[in-house]
């Protein structure tokens, strides 16, 4: 098996892909247009697969905004350097919802972006990765 995407529903297509690319720093990779199925969807990512899996945003015509529910955690991107690529974050206007520091009871170094629609990121520092790939 293969993990490929993992899919939001957005309100504004556009911003969310201006988020993901600008203050993310995810690459659009691919979009698909179904004006008789009322939807449109983008498709970005770090790299494509199979060697990353990609993130698919889904636009349904119409709607401009979803409940998130309380099942919905998070989506989790590695780091090379957590606080370099908060201030990153911060400086395009990315909201950052918890500062660098360690996750609870570890010394995993965590922090959290929430996106244009609500969606919380988190943001773990990896020391394997290499410092481009942040």
């Amino acid at each position: 098996m293969l993990f490929l995407h993992t899919m939001l529903r957005v309100g504004h297509l556009q911003r969310s892909i201006d988020f993901y690319t600008h203050v993310m720093g995810m690459t659009l990779l691919r979009t698909t247009e179904r004006p008789e199925q009322n939807y449109s969807l983008a498709f970005l990512g770090y790299g494509s697969n199979p060697e990353q899996a990609e993130l698919e945003l889904t636009h349904n015509h119409g709607v401009e905004h979803y409940e998130l529910g309380t099942a919905y955690g998070h989506i989790a991107i590695g780091v090379a350097d957590i606080v370099a690529t908060c201030n990153k974050i911060r400086a395009s206007s990315g909201a950052i919802t918890r500062e660098p520091g360690p996750v609870k009871g570890g010394d995993t170094i965590i922090a959290f972006v929430t996106d244009p629609d609500g969606y919380k990121i988190e943001l773990i520092q990896k020391e394997f990765l290499h410092p481009h790939s942040a």
